[in-house]
């Protein structure tokens, strides 16, 4: 057994054993693998072991990844910050994107969105911790942005997804996610329907499951530490 297989069967052991503690069903949850910075060849791997949703940062990068795999049937998730000048080549080569967090990016994704191809399933990004570095709407202007991403034509707006600042221990990190879980639902309440909340990675899955986690995007406990200095 390779080293990905069993990190694999690992994590999604933990993602069951949080499940069965908040009392969901089993299945509910969805491991998206972020196989950024990582090999096409450990993509491949994990592929072999099972796992079939990957997700990329780094558009060139996924590209690459993307042609040399593309005989096989991986569903490719975006959930980098998206760049106005990148937004053609994610609508044309993804079924996911997590992290729109303007109109502006979700008209283009929208426009550009091949006509062949379903409706591009996407996730807006909340700065749920207020944090000046990272990505994502402020709460209080949510949901006007989700009612205004839910009208393009060629998008389906699933749910919100959230980077919440690191915290030690299980109920300080369970605090970010019932944050982000209420918000989904105070924008249920003003006629959409979403049911998708990408939240949770390596560190904090199991606090995110217990706040109601659809997804959750896991990379270093599958494949390892990353080399931010090269893309493999």
């Amino acid at each position: 057994m390779t080293a990905i297989t069993s990190n694999l069967q690992a994590v999604n052991h933990a993602i069951t054993q949080a499940v069965c503690m908040a009392g969901r069903r089993k299945g509910s949850v969805e491991l998206l693998a972020v196989s950024k910075n990582f090999s096409a060849i450990a993509v491949c791997e994990a592929y072999q072991a099972g796992q079939r949703a990957f997700g990329e940062s780094y558009i060139q990068e996924a590209l690459d990844k993307i042609e040399k795999l593309r005989d096989l049937p991986i569903q490719w998730h975006f959930i980098g910050p998206v760049q106005s000048n990148k937004t053609r080549a994610i609508a044309t080569h993804f079924a996911w994107v997590h992290s729109v967090d303007r109109l502006k990016i979700a008209e283009r994704l929208s426009a550009q969105r091949p006509a062949t191809l379903p409706p591009l399933n996407v996730c807006i990004q909340v700065n749920v911790s207020g944090e000046g570095s990272k990505s994502g709407v402020v709460p209080g202007e949510l949901v006007e942005l989700a009612q205004a991403v839910a009208c393009l034509p060629h998008l389906k707006l699933c749910g919100l997804m959230a980077v919440p600042a690191p915290a030690e221990g299980l109920e300080a990190q369970r605090i970010p996610f019932f944050k982000l879980h209420e918000l989904m639902q105070q924008i249920n309440t003003q006629g959409l329907a979403l049911d998708t909340l990408s939240m949770g990675m390596s560190h904090d899955l199991s606090a995110a499951i217990l706040e109601g986690a659809t997804i959750v995007r896991v990379g270093t406990a599958i494949f390892g530490e990353r080399n931010y200095g090269e893309n493999q």
